[in-house]
């Protein structure tokens, strides 16, 4: 069944949508070189109301990438280093007496912002981690029996290092299943690496950047990826992925509803990001990889973060191979 062809003012206006999209990019660009791939992915993550994960070595520019999507919106930032002696209340937040009213008024934390850098998380407690899973799941976090509404947009970016084990709490597969992307840099090329060593000689570049957008932009663009189309054909291939993960003889377990959702949401927002109304199958298979590896698990995996993600997304590769893509 061919997809139907979108009504050219829906297609105008998301092409429209798109040069904002490219306006972010080329924003975040000025400050991290050589990493097209990896600014889209942070910018669909942003679009379609999710997490991202940015697992790699240090010194790579993770945090640079977290600040440089924070710069470019405007809203409002916030860094949480975590550390092991870090508390649910340092990141939430917590009620002081105010002997002036005689009632308790809210400090409220870092979690508070539209966009919150999760510095080494890997670092702290399972508990303390665990105080960012309402946050993610459902935009509110819940405080000595209230609860309270986060402000629109909000992303939790989140790094952490694979090479070391000195320390660290690796994250449950419950926190895992929370990020919409999990995604790597790398080593910049040759002469993207030796023009970064002439240019930040001078100070820090993010501190020149100015925001492109308006978290009210921000909204609009996620609002406009909930209407992108996706054929009845692609929704049978999205769901014949999942089920082979679910029957892999590698994959204890397999791909959750959850995640099946993840994956449908970060296609219609790199429609978007294309500038089209509707999605190709283009969108799921080159997701696959960054939205569903990490919330798999081997029947045989290592303790080693960076051996494990390789084998993870070696076992996603392999089973996109085996279903057939609709035409």
């Amino acid at each position: 069944m061919p997809a139907a062809v979108p009504a050219p003012a829906a297609q105008d206006q998301t092409r429209e949508l798109a040069q904002i999209v490219r306006r972010i990019e080329a924003n975040i660009a000025a400050v991290i070189r050589g990493k097209p791939a990896a600014i889209r992915l942070a910018v669909t993550t942003l679009i379609a109301r999710g997490h991202l994960l940015i697992e790699d070595i240090p010194g790579v520019g993770k945090t640079t990438l977290a600040r440089a999507l924070a710069a470019s919106l405007g809203g409002t930032f916030r860094r949480i280093q975590f550390t092991s002696d870090l508390l649910p209340s340092d990141i939430l937040g917590v009620n002081v007496w105010d002997p002036h009213v005689n009632t308790f008024e809210l400090k409220r934390g870092p979690i508070f912002a539209n966009v919150v850098l999760a510095d080494e998380i890997n670092r702290t407690t399972p508990r303390t981690q665990s105080a960012l899973l309402e946050a993610m799941s459902d935009g509110q976090v819940s405080i000595d029996d209230h609860t309270y509404t986060l402000d629109q947009p909000f992303l939790v970016l989140a790094t952490q290092n694979p090479a070391e084990h000195f320390g660290t709490y690796p994250l449950p597969e419950s926190q895992m299943d929370r990020f919409l992307l999990r995604i790597q840099l790398g080593y910049p090329g040759r002469q993207v690496e030796k023009e970064i060593l002439r240019e930040r000689a001078g100070g820090d570049p993010i501190a020149a950047l100015a925001p492109v957008v308006e978290p009210a932009t921000v909204r609009t663009l996620q609002e406009a990826v909930e209407h992108v189309r996706v054929d009845e054909a692609l929704i049978d291939y999205a769901m014949a992925v999942v089920e082979e993960t679910r029957r892999s003889p590698v994959i204890q377990v397999g791909v959750s509803t959850r995640g099946a959702l993840a994956w449908y949401r970060a296609a219609q927002a790199s429609a978007l990001c294309d500038g089209r109304a509707f999605c190709v199958p283009d969108d799921l298979k080159h997701l696959a990889v960054p939205c569903l590896a990490h919330r798999l698990m081997l029947v045989a995996s290592h303790e080693s973060l960076g051996r494990a993600r390789a084998e993870a997304e070696r076992a996603m590769t392999e089973v996109l191979a085996r279903v057939p893509v609709p035409t």
